[in-house]
């Protein structure tokens, strides 16, 4: 088991916060601009300095590939500056690449922080993915329901209609089938081109987002990071590997996976108190994009702590360089 005696989620959770606001910021001359690439380039530049200013012995277990990916903040790499607590890290310094250069809503800088040894250190494949929000008895609904009985027994445990839920579901040809059956039973669907782990999100501010349940097939790293901020907002999500090759099994073994076919739930993914910080990068139902005032560039950030259940929203202004 960890030692979480020296994590101080307290102290460590204003660092984070300076760690998302410089990826999304870095990439504000880029909303809009068509190259994805490059901004991606500018969030994962950004946030590894952020991260290295930090007194953490950190080691990124969620990122964005393998060594031989680098410059990339790579799975394996060691972030911070050696001395403080061993921490585990999660990250994906711009979700929603896509949606950053078309200036589409809801791209974040996203990052989450535990325990050496308490997150899920998940491989590179696609993750079959249900998650619905706080409140709710265990296994409300299940992975092995049907798209139509999930909706009809979110339906029952809410005490309305399945015409009342609405479902988030990630835009994508293998979703054609789902994207039907749920359309049977009368629900909404709310359809989102790329940001799975805001869509998860979405689920536990219901009343703020107006989004029931989230399912589909989605990276299994944005898995973790969906688990890690439900950790703190309330809510649940499981998730079930799915493999398309040998060489994605074998990927899953090399990450310590055995069971090919485990259902893992929120705790399984993220195993103790975490802290999770999110900035706007383009304007969203969650959060306010970056954007300009006069000489000063502004950001919005969401700070959540799993050990107390504390959730801020802040907001800071710098000026622009």
């Amino acid at each position: 088991m960890p030692d979480f005696d020296d994590f101080d989620d307290r102290t460590l959770s204003l660092g984070l916060v300076r760690v998302s606001e410089a990826a999304a910021i870095a990439c504000y001359p880029l909303i809009g601009r068509g190259n994805e690439k490059a901004a991606d380039q500018a969030a994962v530049d950004a946030m590894r300095r952020e991260l290295n200013l930090m007194d953490i012995a950190g080691t990124v277990v969620i990122g964005e590939g393998e060594r031989d990916e680098a410059p990339m903040l790579f799975i394996g790499e060691k972030v911070g500056s050696g001395t403080g607590p061993a921490v585990d890290i999660a990250l994906d310094p711009l979700e929603g690449t896509t949606l950053t250069a078309k200036d589409m809503a809801n791209a974040l800088a996203v990052i989450a922080m535990g325990p050496r040894g308490s997150m899920l250190h998940a491989p590179d494949v696609y993750m079959d993915k249900l998650a619905i929000g706080p409140g709710y008895a265990p296994d409300t609904v299940t992975l092995d329901m049907t798209p139509q009985d999930r909706v009809a027994a979110l339906a029952d445990a809410k005490g309305c209609m399945p015409a009342d839920i609405t479902v988030c579901i990630l835009e994508r040809p293998r979703h054609e089938d789902m994207i039907q059956a749920v359309r049977t039973t009368g629900a909404a669907i709310r359809l989102i081109t790329d940001g799975d782990v805001a869509g998860v999100m979405h689920c536990a501010d219901t009343g703020r987002t107006g989004i029931d349940m989230y399912m589909g097939a989605g990276g299994a790293p944005e898995g973790v990071l969906a688990a890690a901020a439900l950790k703190c907002m309330g809510g649940q999500i499981m998730g079930r590997l799915l493999f398309r090759n040998d060489d994605e099994r074998r990927r899953a073994e090399k990450a310590g996976i055995t069971d090919f076919d485990r259902i893992y739930r929120r705790d399984d993914m993220v195993t103790d108190h975490v802290i999770f910080a999110a900035t706007g990068v383009t304007d969203g139902s969650l959060l306010s994009g970056i954007r300009r005032d006069g000489d000063f560039v502004c950001a919005e950030t969401v700070l959540m702590r799993s050990r107390t259940g504390a959730i801020r929203h802040m907001r800071y202004r710098c000026p622009r360089s």
